[in-house]
């Protein structure tokens, strides 16, 4: 699915990217240049980055892959 329509990104290319070591919103603009247009991706982009962080996280724990603090 589309997410930025101005510089026609989809949703799987953002995953990709989170997958790829983006953990933040600049890190997807300096990759994909979303959300630099018109803005309206920004909220769907900042939903899918923080599923996909809270996944690998989750995942992570699953797998008892702990970092200490």
């Amino acid at each position: 699915m589309y997410v930025c329509l101005c510089k026609g990104v989809t949703d799987n290319q953002i995953k990709d990217a989170i997958a790829g070591g983006a953990c933040s919103m600049r890190d997807l603009r300096n990759d994909l240049d979303v959300g630099t247009q018109c803005g309206k991706c920004a909220r769907d982009c900042k939903s899918l980055l923080n599923e996909s962080l809270t996944a690998q996280a989750c995942a992570g724990m699953a797998a008892g892959q702990f970092v200490a603090a």
